[in-house]
C-alpha cells in the first residue's frame, strides 16, 4: 500500500460531524495532504469537525512514501494519537508541532472539546517495511516486498480470522459469517472491546482494498449486500489458498460458546 487512508466517522467519533452528516473517506498518496478543522468559507478543510472548541484550520496529515506526518496548527490544544491495536501506546503532538512523524500502521487521531466527549478520524498508514532475512538477497540485492503484508498482532487480522474459522474447522457448507456475527463472536476478546459493526465493516474494507487489493466498485440500492457478501468470500478465498490465515490462528480468538 502506498499512502494512506483517512476516515472520519458519521459522527467524528464524537461532536463532529462530516460534511452533510456523512462519513467521509480519503485516500491519500505520497506527497498529498489533507487538512482538518471546522473549517470556513475562507478555510477549507478536507475533514470538518464541527465543535467549538476546534480551531477553524486545526492542523494536517500529510503522506509521505513509508509514513505519515502530523502538524497541529493549534496555539493551546496538543492533540493524541492513539494506537488502537496496542497496549494503550499514544503519541501527544503538542501545540505547533510541524510534522510530527508516526509510527502507528492504524491511528486514531483525537481533539479535546467543550463537551464531555472527544472529536476522533483514524487513518491507516502504509505498510511498515522490513529488511530481509540476513543473506537471502546479498548484499546489493534488490529488497523484496511480501505480496501481502498482514500484522497477525493486529485487530484486522482478527476479524480475518473470524471469516476464515468456519473454513478452517471444515464447516465448508456454512456461509462466510456475516458482520453481525464477527461482532458476536470477537465480543468476547480482551483486547477487542465494544468492537462496533461499523468497525468491523471497516477492517473488512482495509483488508480487501489495501491489504490484498481486490477491486469491489461500489454499489448503491439492492445489490450493495451482494457486493459486500462477495468481498468477504473473496478475502476468505485469497486468505486460505494462500495460506495468510492457518488452523494455529485459531487460538487467537476466544473460546466458543459450549465448545
Amino acid at each position: 500500500m502506498s499512502g494512506v487512508v483517512v476516515h472520519l466517522p458519521r459522527s467524528g467519533g464524537g461532536a463532529g460531524e462530516g460534511p452533510c452528516g456523512d462519513a467521509v473517506t480519503l485516500r491519500l498518496g505520497p506527497g498529498e495532504v489533507a487538512r482538518f478543522g471546522r473549517g470556513s468559507a475562507t478555510t477549507p478543510v478536507e475533514l470538518r469537525l464541527a465543535d467549538a472548541a476546534i480551531s477553524r484550520l486545526a492542523g494536517e496529515i500529510r503522506v509521505t512514501d513509508d509514513h505519515w506526518l502530523l502538524s497541529n496548527h493549534s496555539t493551546t490544544q496538543s492533540y493524541l494519537v492513539e494506537n488502537p491495536e496496542g497496549a494503550g501506546e499514544y503519541l501527544r503532538v503538542p501545540p505547533r508541532r510541524a510534522g510530527a512523524p508516526i509510527p502507528f500502521e492504524f491511528s486514531r487521531v483525537v481533539l479535546p472539546t467543550r463537551g464531555t466527549g472527544t472529536v476522533a478520524f483514524q487513518v491507516f498508514a502504509p505498510d511498515h517495511v522490513y529488511l530481509d532475512p540476513a543473506g537471502t538477497d546479498g548484499q546489493w540485492g534488490s529488497r523484496t516486498l511480501p505480496a501481502y503484508s498482514l500484522d497477525e498482532t493486529s485487530r484486522y487480522f482478527l476479524v480475518l480470522v473470524a471469516l476464515c474459522e468456519p473454513r478452517l474447522r471444515d464447516e465448508s457448507p456454512v456461509a462466510v459469517p456475516t458482520t453481525p456475527q464477527i461482532v458476536e463472536r470477537l465480543g468476547s476478546h480482551p483486547d477487542c472491546g465494544p468492537l462496533t459493526a461499523r468497525a468491523v465493516s471497516s477492517h473488512i474494507d482495509y483488508i480487501a482494498e489495501e491489504k490484498m487489493r481486490i477491486g469491489v466498485p461500489e454499489e448503491h440500492g439492492p445489490r450493495r449486500e451482494a457486493r459486500r457478501n462477495g468481498k468477504r468470500e473473496a478475502v476468505v478465498g485469497i486468505a486460505l489458498r494462500f495460506g495468510l490465515v492457518r488452523e494455529e490462528h485459531l487460538a487467537l480468538l476466544p473460546p466458543r460458546p459450549g465448545g
